[in-house]
């Protein structure tokens, strides 16, 4: 079988940090917060070292975008954390986050042959329309997934919950491939 290195591109996760939050207080307070109510409903936080970004709401919700692993997500979850408890917020010390989606990359170090693909899969789960974007999505139930594809072969998964979520993707699309003889194995 074909070995394919993938890298974890970006990891998003969510949190919840408290009951509510005030934002135009934590956009006076934090210099890397903004907060444009005309434009989105809620902060936008970034941190510089680890690089991440957060979407912080009214409710309290948080989303976290930006970190490569889970242990980056704690990292800078706890950095929030202690950035709204600087300023006097009341919020967990350590916040307990869910990981929704992974996305990742890999190159199967090939060129690939869209048209041949959408054929042979006879459109099963995919969307390819090459006049509005040069790559195909193929969607897999399980684990549920997309596969971004290219024809230089490289490919982006998301929608995965764990690393090993992406690797299973990665090895159903490969193993449609090889039993169409559309990549050697």
């Amino acid at each position: 079988m074909l070995k394919v290195d993938i890298k974890i591109e970006n990891v998003v996760a969510n949190s919840r940090l408290a009951e509510s939050l005030d934002l135009e207080y934590i956009e006076s307070k934090l210099e890397d917060a903004t907060f444009t109510k005309k434009k989105f409903p809620g902060l936008v936080y970034r941190t510089k070292d680890p690089k991440a970004a957060f979407l912080i709401f009214r409710s309290g919700k948080v989303v976290c975008t930006g970190s490569k692993t889970e242990a980056g997500v704690r990292k800078v979850m706890d950095m929030l954390a202690a950035a709204l408890m600087g300023i006097g917020m009341k919020v967990d010390e350590h916040p307990t986050f869910k990981v929704q989606n992974i996305v990742a990359s890999a190159n199967l170090g090939r060129e690939l042959n869209l048209g041949a693909i959408v054929v042979g899969l006879k459109l099963e789960g995919m969307e390819y329309e090459p006049e509005v974007f040069p790559g195909l999505v193929y969607r897999i139930k399980d684990p549920k997934s997309a596969i971004l594809i290219f024809s230089s072969g490289r490919l982006v998964i998301t929608g995965g919950k764990t690393m090993e979520d992406c690797e299973k993707s990665v090895k159903v699309l490969l193993d449609k491939l090889t039993e169409l003889g559309l990549i050697e194995p």
